[in-house]
C-alpha cells in the first residue's frame, strides 16, 4: 500500500526544498514519486505557439521521490511516520505512529 496519496499534506526532509510544506497533486507509484505543488520547482524554456502566444521560461514543478516526503499529521501538526491497523470490517486505515491516531 502507498502510504503517500493525493491531497495529503508532506513536508520534505532532504534535498534543496528541505522543510516546505505542500499540498500532493498526483502520484507515480510505479517510480516512487509524487507532485508536490510549489516543490522541486523547475525552469523550462517554451517557444512561442499559436496556442500559448507568450514563450520564455517558465516554471514546473518535478516529481520528487516519496523517500525525501513525510505525512504531516492533523493531530500532531508535525511530519510523522505512517503505519497501518486493521478495522474491525476488515480494511486497512493508515495510522500516525507518534500519536496512534487514525490519518
Amino acid at each position: 500500500m502507498v502510504k503517500i496519496r493525493r491531497g495529503d499534506n508532506v513536508q520534505v526532509i532532504k534535498g534543496n526544498d528541505k522543510g516546505k510544506k505542500g499540498k500532493v497533486v498526483v502520484v507515480f507509484p510505479k517510480i516512487k514519486k509524487a507532485l508536490v505543488e510549489g516543490i522541486n520547482l523547475v525552469k523550462k524554456h517554451k517557444r512561442k505557439t499559436r496556442e500559448d502566444q507568450q514563450g520564455g521560461i517558465i516554471s514546473l514543478e518535478a516529481p520528487i521521490s516519496m523517500a525525501s516526503l513525510m505525512l504531516l499529521c492533523k493531530n500532531c501538526n508535525r511530519p510523522v511516520r505512517v503505519g497501518f491497523s486493521a478495522l474491525k470490517d476488515g480494511t486497512k486505515s493508515r495510522v500516525c505512529k507518534s500519536c496512534k491516531e487514525p490519518i
